[in-house]
């Protein structure tokens, strides 16, 4: 049997990840409002009312009964336990999807064959991320603010990307690829953009998952009409449409274009202006998802898209929502983008929207000046989207052979064919 070696690398870990969860701790017990279990009317099969603030469809409701069984102390426990655990396992998954490298579509050609081409996860050796780097980037990224918010606010956030995460970078044959991103599109709609981005891939066998997942969805949808009829007919023909439920969206801590337009505008009401947008964001970032993928193979940056789009266009994003900023920098990295990695950490660990007033309605009065500071998840959000428009639309390196050109015989010149035939 065979025991780990203990290196001084292994111990800084530890200390680090030691270190970085008694700040934690201490942060969680100077904080009054943290950590914080939501605690709401008990669900029950017989009776069930939709709590005023709830956005989730009533499947979520039942998926979560076990929750109510657990004490409240018991189950602030398990929440931020169970949370550190999943962001180990984000980083590992991001790393994962990180390390992958896709070939650019090969451009066609007059003379050119057309092949095949799949754009699945290559078959090749992936490094495994050791438990070493787990550990130290679990210690940094705790201190990333939609990171910290959700260990201590006892949000899904990190459970609901880990599925997704893992459910995406399945190989495209893999047995009911779709089936755990449907789910979570059961329990939480923003995710149900990533099904659009899978029919839309233009292969059959994304498009084969993304059938998958939008089955999975509607069973979701089955089982809560089944478990809770009235609760189900009542959100899906009402309250999915009213925007408004989840809370109010002109505050900083919403950072979906939402709350952008609201605090721009000084309204609350942002209106048709933010409804096009939205329209023009959603075709904009699909269509841009699946360039990236075919035109130059990036199925990384693709799903980073798609992720991007689902947070800006939602009406409520609130920052702890943005979870995904953990496989955006396990991406840069990958890339060698350490300056832009390190630019897009500094924005998700300053946490300006905190800084600016925000008590009695003052984010609806901040100058021009304060707006970028209300809004950093947003901007970083479109200016990611251009970053990538940019990418896919740089030209392609083109491979080209050149072949010498012979004459024909007949067609030299006597004097030429005279000479050759004297030397």
């Amino acid at each position: 049997m065979t025991y780990p070696t203990v290196t001084v690398r292994s111990l800084l870990a530890v200390g680090a990840l030691a270190l970085s969860l008694t700040a934690l701790a201490v942060f969680a017990a100077l904080c009054p409002a943290a950590p914080f279990v939501p605690t709401g009317p008990t669900v029950s099969f017989t009776e069930y009312v939709q709590p005023a603030s709830a956005a989730s469809p009533p499947f979520a409701a039942i998926l979560f009964v076990p929750v109510t069984w657990l004490p409240v102390a018991t189950l602030k426990a398990v929440v931020v336990v169970g949370n550190v655990l999943l962001l180990a396992l984000l980083v590992r998954l991001s790393w994962r999807f990180a390390a992958h490298r896709h070939a650019p579509t090969p451009v066609p050609t007059a003379t050119s064959v057309p092949t095949p081409v799949r754009f699945s996860l290559p078959s090749v050796p992936v490094p495994v991320l050791s438990w070493v780097p787990v550990l130290l980037c679990v210690a940094v990224a705790l201190w990333l603010e939609p990171v910290l918010w959700t260990v201590l606010f006892g949000e899904i956030g990190l459970a609901l990307t880990c599925v997704v995460l893992w459910d995406l970078t399945r190989p495209d044959h893999a047995l009911g690829k779709g089936f755990a991103l449907g789910v979570v599109a059961g329990v939480e709609l923003a995710p149900a953009l990533f099904i659009a981005y899978l029919l839309l891939a233009g292969r059959p066998d994304a498009v084969r998952a993304g059938l998958t997942a939008l089955g999975s969805l509607v069973g979701t949808m089955l089982l809560g009409a089944l478990v809770l009829p009235g609760a189900s007919l009542d959100f899906w023909t009402l309250r999915v449409f009213e925007t408004g439920r989840a809370g109010e969206g002109w505050t900083t801590d919403n950072q979906s274009l939402q709350g952008l337009f609201a605090r721009a505008l000084h309204t609350t009401e942002p209106g048709v202006g933010w409804a096009v947008a939205c329209v023009v964001i959603t075709f904009a970032g699909l269509w841009l998802a699946r360039r990236a993928v075919v035109r130059k193979g990036l199925e990384t940056w693709g799903i980073l898209v798609t992720a991007l789009t689902a947070l800006l266009v939602s009406p409520v994003s609130w920052s702890h929502h943005w979870v995904w900023c953990v496989p955006l920098l396990a991406v840069l990295l990958a890339e060698g983008r350490w300056r832009t990695a390190a630019a897009v950490a500094l924005v998700f660990a300053a946490r300006t929207f905190r800084l600016v007033p925000h008590e009695g309605g003052a984010e609806l009065r901040l100058p021009w000046w304060q707006q970028p500071l209300a809004s950093p998840y947003a901007l970083l959000g479109l200016a990611l989207l251009a970053y990538v428009a940019y990418r896919c639309h740089a030209p392609r390196t083109r491979t080209v052979t050149r072949r010498r050109v012979t004459a024909p015989a007949a067609q030299l010149p006597a004097s030429n064919s005279s000479a050759s035939t004297i030397r």
